[in-house]
């Protein structure tokens, strides 16, 4: 019994000291890697602002040779850049300076800097100012934001919507076959803006593709009726409720935009910006049909009936127009009018017309 006691008591000893020195043996390899990676992240500091550093300087070189700056301001603006720089590698060096002293007395590296983090979520991480989602892989190395000195080109997102109508060739508007307040169009699409000269904002070139949906809803109780070659409106022999008539278009708008700005410089980037200042754009559309189709509800034998109709109706399938607007901020007054007629073969020439509020959202 007293052997197998000094047995068990011996091989308790040998595992414990075989553990022990296990775990200093990891803490001697984890300590290891934590070095490793701080003197790795102090040589991506150098490369980084190096790196930065000259990209600044050919900016300023290119300024100088555009004429933008005198020879003078180039050689400060050099100066102040590089102390810049100088600075910022002084400064986080010290940090990692600190981390690694951390990691001596300590022998682990803050979690904040290891390897291998996951970061899920949405950020301006692209450095324009711009939200991006996604994934990303911290691989432990230091990374700079490089802002991209001159955006010529941003986007938007357009919403507009109001009043829809039609025009009659030899008739007013107020004597229209549809109702002014009833019918309505809305739009929405993505419009890319492209500063037209390199030194000078005053006039913007604006493009993109946009969804319409021109609403028409008839008066005095009328549908609208494809009779083989022409389109009419004609009376509806019960009691309407609601009768809509709807043409989709895809189109793709261009505009040229003026007016004036204000231009943001800084040492790394400049900007035009039109914030609160008044805009205009003139310009044009083309595009497709994507259908037409009409909506109507009404009462027969004391039940409520509607019906949905999606035919060609004769109407266009190329769409082209006119369309302009004026506004300030983000918001203006739009107006759009298709010079192609609604109905291909009708005798009398109608055109939608569109007005309301326009929003660009960038």
């Amino acid at each position: 019994m007293k052997k197998f006691t000094y047995c068990i008591t011996l091989v308790m000893w040998a595992l414990s000291l075989t553990y022990a020195c296990a775990q200093e043996t990891n803490e001697d390899k984890e300590k290891m890697i934590s070095l490793e990676i701080l003197d790795e992240k102090k040589a991506d500091i150098l490369e980084t602002e190096r790196e930065a550093l000259k990209a600044t300087v050919e900016r300023i070189n290119s300024r100088l040779e555009d004429g933008e700056i005198s020879k003078e301001d180039a050689t400060r603006l050099k100066k102040e850049a590089a102390e810049k720089h100088a600075k910022n590698i002084e400064n986080k060096i010290a940090i990692i300076d600190n981390q690694i002293a951390l990691v001596e007395r300590n022998g682990e590296l803050d979690l904040n800097l290891q390897k291998g983090q996951i970061f899920i979520g949405a950020s301006d991480s692209d450095g324009n100012g711009d939200y991006v989602f996604g994934v990303r892989i911290n691989d432990g190395k230091q990374r700079k934001k490089v802002r991209k000195y001159d955006r010529r080109t941003t986007s938007d997102f357009v919403l507009a919507f109001g009043l829809n109508n039609v025009v009659t060739k030899g008739e007013n508007l107020q004597d229209s076959d549809y109702k002014i307040g009833g019918s309505r169009f809305a739009e929405l699409g993505i419009a890319w803006k492209t500063r037209v000269f390199k030194n000078s904002n005053w006039l913007r070139f604006k493009y993109g593709f946009s969804f319409q949906f021109n609403g028409l809803k008839p008066t005095d109780n009328r549908v609208v009726v494809d009779m083989g070659d022409v389109t009419q409106l004609q009376t509806f022999p019960e009691d309407l409720k609601k009768s809509k008539f709807r043409m989709d278009n895809l189109v793709f708008p261009m505009h040229f935009e003026f007016g004036p700005s204000n231009k943001i410089e800084k040492e790394e980037y400049f900007r035009y910006s039109t914030y609160q200042k008044i805009k205009a754009g003139l310009g044009g559309y083309a595009g497709f049909s994507l259908g037409t189709r009409q909506k109507l509800r009404y009462s027969l034998n004391g039940e409520d009936v509607s019906e949905k109709v999606k035919a060609d109706f004769n109407t266009n399938d190329f769409i082209y127009g006119l369309s302009g607007y004026v506004g300030w901020r983000g918001v203006a007054l739009y107006a759009k009018y298709d010079l192609n007629t609604i109905f291909k073969d009708n005798p009398v020439e109608q055109n939608n017309v569109s007005l309301g509020l326009r929003f660009d959202m960038d």
